[in-house]
């Protein structure tokens, strides 16, 4: 843990049941000296239960790094940030990892799929290491990769798989758990296009399904009409909040989640 104080407003961090993120004044900095990095220079961030709000802007401006810190995987420097009310900075770091794991699902550019589990066991292994049976583990593995149209194909290898199908599994394993946020880095820009589509349907249509709120980052403009919102960020700062197009694309594709 960071040895920094932290500025902990028991008002500024009080749950709402209309908010799951709340960042005020964030800030990181690698490094000291004439060779540090302020990746985050006072971030303000609210993201509300249910949306899906995109994180945009260019390389290098803080937008890892920010959810990063919204998932605990790094202290921030300073400000307030709370997720589901609760303020990682009051945590050690077993607590972190246990809140992360039952209340954060992860989605990311790579796939990150074990290439010798099928892709049931693939799905499975959050639930295994929250201490589920197996049984248990692989019929709720089976039952994710339904809803993703996946259920055909639960004892396949990922290899057997295109590109979308495997973002489908990597969808499957990190909503398996049924988390209250999904942070997603890139869920698209290894994809084509009509691939790419897709996939952010399909995970609007899981999010509106399972009551999740959804955190993306990307540079993929194509895929910028699906959002609640979007954050811009520039050199470590929110400097513009856009409302998007999502909202009136949700309920058509809650209905039909696979594109067809």
């Amino acid at each position: 843990m960071s040895t920094a104080t932290f500025a902990t407003p028991a008002a500024s961090l009080a749950p709402s049941a209309d908010v799951v993120v709340r960042c005020k004044a964030v800030t990181k900095t690698y490094g000291k000296g004439d060779s540090a990095v302020r990746a985050l220079r006072g971030v303000d961030l609210t993201v509300n239960k249910g949306e899906m709000l995109m994180l945009v802007g260019p390389s290098g401006c803080g937008k890892t790094t920010l959810i990063s810190v919204v998932a605990g995987v790094l202290d921030r420097d300073g400000g307030e940030c709370s997720v589901l009310g609760k303020d990682y900075a009051q945590m050690n770091q077993a607590q972190k990892a246990a809140f992360r794991a039952v209340n954060i699902g992860f989605v990311f550019q790579a796939f990150n799929l074990i290439p010798t589990l099928t892709i049931a066991e693939n799905v499975a292994v959050p639930l295994l290491i929250n201490g589920v049976s197996r049984s248990q583990a692989l019929a709720r593995a089976k039952e994710v990769l339904t809803l993703v149209g996946l259920g055909d194909r639960t004892k396949d290898e990922p290899r057997k798989l295109s590109g979308g199908q495997q973002q489908r599994v990597a969808i499957s394993r990190a909503i398996v758990h049924k988390p209250k946020l999904l942070v997603c880095d890139e869920p698209t820009s290894a994809l084509d296009h009509a691939t790419g589509q897709k996939v952010i349907e399909l995970l609007r249509g899981v999010a509106a399904g399972e009551d999740l709120t959804l955190l993306v980052v990307t540079h993929d403009s194509r895929i910028f009409e699906f959002a609640d919102r979007i954050a811009e960020m520039d050199d470590g700062h929110i400097v513009r909040t856009i409302e998007g197009q999502g909202l009136r694309r949700a309920s058509h594709i809650a209905e039909n989640p696979l594109g067809k």
